[in-house]
This record gives C-alpha cells, structure tokens and sequence, in this order.
C-alpha cells in the first residue's frame, strides 16, 4: 500500500504538470499571494503582495490572469487590466476584513463627517474603492495620509492599521471604521510576550493590522513586502514574525540562512488556503471563476488607486508593497 503522503507528492506533481500545459494553452499568467498554501506559491510565475501582483500583471503579454488570492486582490487587477481576463480559482475565496465595510454604509459616514477626505485600504471591494478618495496599502498608508490637505481623515476599513497611521501622524484626525482582520487579532499580548521568552535572539516583526498591544512589542512594523526587505537586511538570524503562517515559505526559501517561528499557530487565513492546485487546474481548464468589475465602478475605483500611485510615484513600475 502508497504510503499517503508519497501519493499527495505524486497527485501534486501531475497536478503541476497539468497547470503547465493548461496555461501555456490559455497563455496565462499565475499570480500568487504570499499568504496562500506553499505548493501554490511555488508554482507562482508572480508573487508578492495584493496590490504589487496587479500592477505586475499589467507587463505581462498574458491574455488570462489567475489570481490566487482572495476576491479584492482579483478585483484589483481587473480595475488596472480591464481587457485581461482574471480568474479567481475559488469563488469563495472573500476577505472578512473588505467584508466589514459596504458602500451603503461609507456614503452614510461621509455625510457626518462632509469635510473629511476619505482613505480605504486596498482590502476593501471596487464598490468602497470607487466610494473613496484614495487608496492606500499597509507600507504607504502614513505617506498617503501625510500628502492629504484635508485635517480630517475617515479610514477605511481597518481600525488597527488606522490606529498605526494616527500614531505616525498625530497632526491629522483619523475618523475610525471598525473594521480588522480576523486573521491577525488572533495574535494576542501573551502570545508575543511567551514567544519572546522562547527565541530571546529573535527579533519580532509585526503587521500594522495586528492590535496596538501587539505592536508595541515589535522591533520593527510594516507590510508583508517590507518583512522581506527587513529581513534580508537584518544581521539577525531569527525573527518571530507576526502575520499569517504563509508568509513563513519564501522568507525560509529566500533566507535559508535564518529562522522564523510564528507567534503563535492560529495565524491562518482560511479564506487565503481555500485555493489549491486541484482548483487552479480546474480554473484554468474551464476559464472559471472571472471577475469582472462594472465599467461605472471600474473608473472610480481606479482613480482612487491612480491617485494613491501618484502620491508615491509607482506608476513608474516599482513594486507596492501592499497586504
């Protein structure tokens, strides 16, 4: 009898086989979030962070971009590729946090506060996105804020990484949504302090959507591309890494030299995990699931993202560091 875990490595390994074909066939582009399963970060033509992936599927000759992801990352690429078609393996795939936050309900809070300048994080729908006056990401949040005029700043939708932002610039008026991501709050106080006393040598990395008790403990704040940039720069050899357990894959695979532990094994997305090589296989064969954003939305939305590209200056192609 196969020894199981002999035949998920031989499955795995057809499956690979048939992606391959399949998207040469389609002429297709695999974009990969650096939260997914590790099989599927390995198979990734692109990967990096939500926002990064879209704009580098815009440089791609592909005709066919399979986001693997969840749906405000698709949604994103098909804002900035309208003439591509974007795939989303798993239809399911959502974000709890962009959940949190409706149209509806912004246009409400904007008519409270009428002279507030509105800022969504790029973990809202296209819906928001076109609602807002920028977007920003976790690494050019503060910069966004810092460019605005307007001394009143409504949010959206993360309260923890609106939080951060208040703390680097105190000046401005940061109008809360409570909005979080129920991956990241998972991280509590004890957890950093008890994995701290188990890696003394460890220096501690921590996403701005994890709660401000958890980032006071961190040596060092920022996004999920700017973990890989610390890291690399760092003359540490371990690092307690606050952010889901999938980022751990290409910082052990880039870093082979050094080690990372989790703060604790409850960081797991499981809407990032819903995708797997079964699924993209299936996606790429039967060209399901498309995303497609409405043309009215689309424009909006864009020029909330093109406004935030112009405030950092990359729209000249440098990578965002983004989710």
């Amino acid at each position: 009898m196969m020894n199981p875990e002999k035949s998920d490595l031989k499955y795995n390994e057809m499956l690979k086989k048939k992606i391959a074909k399949l998207k040469q066939k389609r002429n297709a582009v695999i974009i990969t979030h650096n939260y997914q399963r590790d099989e599927v970060q390995e198979i990734a033509d692109i990967s990096g962070d939500s926002l990064a992936l879209s704009q580098a599927a815009v440089r791609t000759d592909a005709d066919v971009i399979v986001f693997c992801g969840v749906r405000f990352m698709a949604e994103s690429a098909s804002i900035l590729n309208p003439d591509k078609m974007v795939l989303l393996p798993v239809i399911e795939a959502g974000c709890p946090l962009a959940d949190m936050i409706t149209p509806e309900k912004l246009r409400a809070k904007k008519k409270e506060h009428p002279g507030a300048a509105v800022v969504c994080y790029v973990n809202s729908s296209a819906e928001v996105k076109a609602e807002s006056d920028i977007a920003c990401t976790s690494s050019n949040a503060v910069e966004i804020v810092k460019s605005l005029t307007e001394k009143d700043i409504i949010f959206v939708p993360d309260k923890n990484l609106g939080r951060y932002v208040q703390s680097q610039v105190p000046e401005k008026n940061i109008i809360l949504w409570e909005g979080f991501c129920p991956t990241h709050i998972r991280v509590q106080e004890e957890d950093m302090v008890k994995a701290k006393k188990v890696h003394p040598d460890a220096e501690v990395i921590a996403h701005p959507e994890c709660s401000p008790d958890v980032l006071a403990l961190a040596d060092h704040i920022c996004s999920t591309g700017g973990m890989f940039t610390y890291v690399k720069a760092s003359e540490a050899k371990e690092f307690i890494i606050s952010t889901e357990s999938g980022m751990l894959y290409k910082l052990q695979k880039e870093n082979p030299d050094k080690k990372f532990y989790l703060p604790t094994q409850n960081l797991v997305c499981a809407n990032m995990k819903l995708i797997t090589l079964g699924w993209i296989a299936h996606s790429l064969e039967n060209l399901v699931y498309e995303v497609k954003v409405a043309d009215d939305v689309r424009e909006k939305a864009k020029r909330a993202l093109d406004r935030m590209l112009a405030v950092t200056g990359e729209k000249k192609g440098a990578a965002i560091a983004g989710y």
